[in-house]
């Protein structure tokens, strides 16, 4: 089992942020992830950074902590510039980055850049905009020499991505889905499954509704790894926390916070690692939002909780 976390970009680097991401690595935790959002939810009106220069300042700032994002989406960026991006970045990282990808929602990301009053992409395009842009982005960042790919909505042209990752083959991509056709893409292209659980079952359900909502989507990924002739055994499976009902603040109290303290944590813990998620990522507490938690708890589980539920 393997403990990551995520600091969300809304501190300016000379600010406190470079500490942040030094204190994940000085915590021992396995990677620390941020969102790749133009903006997310209640952080809209403050400070928000860029994913990728925010990794990259990180990635000069630690030297063994991995780095990706949880998650990138096509609402506002293209297969061919991100891997020109994501090159460079596990090159300066020393091969040290994850890309968390997803097919995106309807929030701010699939607003700004669209003329007013412009309708958003529907459900349909948008798992259909996801699966050619996962596809072409597997060929882009596996194939440096050349690509040339013509797309419905995404092509390349000769596109050259030398001299590659400075992983092998490529840096490893964590896809983010839970319904068949995302989860057809993380068995055919994916190192590692992302779910945050289920949205329903985090407004109106209850722990353990949560888990068996998470334990029908794992059934889901290994009959998609079984038609594609893949062990879902050798897939990572990445639980994004903070989005189950124990994390509510409408409906549970904040003596029952997964984060007050390392107990809490395993017992919240233990019924995912049953079902054999590998890696837990737990959110960098900030204060007056959404992601509030107690910080000497937050310390306390990044180092002993990993140790324990692998015990």
């Amino acid at each position: 089992m393997r403990l990551s976390t995520v600091i969300l970009p809304t501190t300016p680097w000379h600010n406190g942020g470079r500490d942040k991401w030094q204190r994940a690595e000085e915590l021992g935790f396995h990677a620390a992830y941020t969102y790749d959002h133009l903006a997310w939810r209640t952080f809209r009106d403050g400070p928000w950074f860029g994913a990728i220069p925010t990794l990259t300042a990180a990635a000069t700032a630690t030297s063994t902590l991995r780095l990706g994002t949880l998650v990138t989406s096509p609402n506002f960026r293209h297969p061919v510039t991100l891997a020109k991006e994501l090159i460079s970045l596990d090159d300066i990282s020393g091969g040290r980055i994850t890309l968390g990808i997803g097919a995106g929602g309807n929030g701010f990301d699939a607003t700004t850049l669209k003329k007013p009053g412009e309708e958003q992409w529907t459900p349909k395009e948008r798992a259909d905009r996801f699966a050619e842009f996962v596809a072409l982005l597997d060929r882009l960042l596996s194939e440096p020499a050349e690509v040339t790919s013509e797309g419905t909505f995404y092509s390349a042209t000769e596109a050259r991505n030398l001299p590659g990752c400075a992983q092998s083959p490529r840096l490893p991509l964590a896809v983010a889905a839970t319904g068949p056709r995302g989860l057809r893409l993380a068995a055919q292209h994916g190192q590692a499954w992302v779910t945050t659980g289920d949205p329903k079952v985090y407004e109106a359900g209850t722990p353990e509704q949560s888990v068996e909502a998470v334990a029908a989507q794992v059934a889901k990924l290994g009959k998609a790894c079984a038609e594609q002739g893949r062990d879902v055994a050798g897939l990572d499976k990445i639980l994004l926390t903070g989005f189950t009902p124990e994390f509510n603040p409408d409906t549970h109290a904040a003596d029952a916070h997964p984060l007050r303290s390392v107990d809490a944590f395993v017992e919240f813990a233990r019924p995912y690692a049953a079902l054999g998620f590998t890696e837990l990522v737990i959110h960098m507490p900030i204060a007056d939002s959404v992601f509030a938690a107690d910080e000497q708890g937050y310390e306390q589980i990044a180092k002993e909780a990993a140790a324990r539920l692998s015990s």
